[in-house]
């Protein structure tokens, strides 16, 4: 099957219905003749601005203007969408989920995946310190889907740092990987990340960032990338708003894969024959 990866950088801001206005326009003249899987970062619909913010318009789960938003979205144009993050309600009403959502080309939701690994560090920057943890409840579980065009993990930036889940995973042919990686942690250490998961899972990476300086002064890395199997970085946007794309080759993942089985060489991962 002819499959196009689709990454979205944003430099997102606090009012959702401007940011679902950029994704629309980003995605206005994509070409969609092939079946299409776009996915847009981290905090896509809401950014730069308070993170108990976020409480206020956080939706129930398959309900609110902007899930409908993104269902019409996946809907019109045809594609499978991985809509970042989205803040919805849990049942602590002090904290909401940082949840991913799969939209797939009907507008039917198919996937929730909810941030597992919380943000809580020290940073050299000019936002200094990050507590993701004070208002956002933390998921649990791991989420493969099986699709038409392979098995597609779900995880969300800081998620990247932490080889397991993608062990826990079993074998996948994508990752979608939505993120708003800081300046400075991006600088330092995304490349090399995104491309060891690519590596050890001899799988597509698709890796969107938001890319600049938000309302709240807060920055983030940009260098949105599709990578290959191989670990090659196929495409790339480096700063701002805009869209990168490629097609993804089944034929060139399973020929990765005979000449370096690691699977099943991987005396380690309890799980590699599922």
């Amino acid at each position: 099957m002819a499959l196009n990866l689709v990454s979205v950088q944003m430099v997102s801001t606090p009012v959702p219905e401007q940011n679902l206005a950029t994704v629309t326009a980003l995605l206005e003249n994509l070409d969609t003749q092939d079946d299409t899987l776009v996915v847009v970062p981290e905090c896509a619909f809401h950014f730069g601005g308070r993170d108990r913010d976020l409480l206020g318009i956080a939706e129930e789960h398959g309900s609110g203007p902007i899930q409908a938003a993104l269902s019409s979205l996946a809907r019109e144009k045809g594609i499978w969408l991985v809509a970042g993050t989205m803040p919805l309600k849990t049942d602590d009403e002090s904290k909401f989920s940082a949840s991913c959502l799969l939209f797939g080309p009907d507008g039917a939701e198919l996937a929730r995946y909810d941030k597992i690994h919380m943000f809580d560090v020290q940073v050299d920057d000019n936002t200094r310190s990050y507590m993701e943890s004070k208002y956002t409840k933390p998921g649990n579980d791991v989420i493969v889907v099986d699709t038409p065009f392979g098995r597609l993990g779900l995880a969300v930036c800081y998620d990247l740092r932490f080889a397991g889940l993608f062990h826990a995973m079993g074998e996948i042919d994508i990752l979608a990987l939505p993120s708003a990686f800081t300046k400075a942690t991006g600088k330092a250490h995304w490349h090399p990340l995104i491309q060891a998961r690519a590596i050890e899972n001899q799988c597509y990476v698709v890796a969107p960032n938001q890319g600049g300086e938000h309302n709240n002064g807060r920055q983030t890395y940009g260098h949105s990338c599709i990578v290959s199997p191989w670990g090659e970085i196929l495409v790339q946007k480096r700063e701002g708003s805009g869209v990168i794309q490629t097609p993804c080759s089944a034929a060139e993942l399973e020929r990765i894969r005979a000449s370096m089985p690691v699977r099943q060489h991987d005396r380690f991962r309890s799980n590699f024959d599922q």
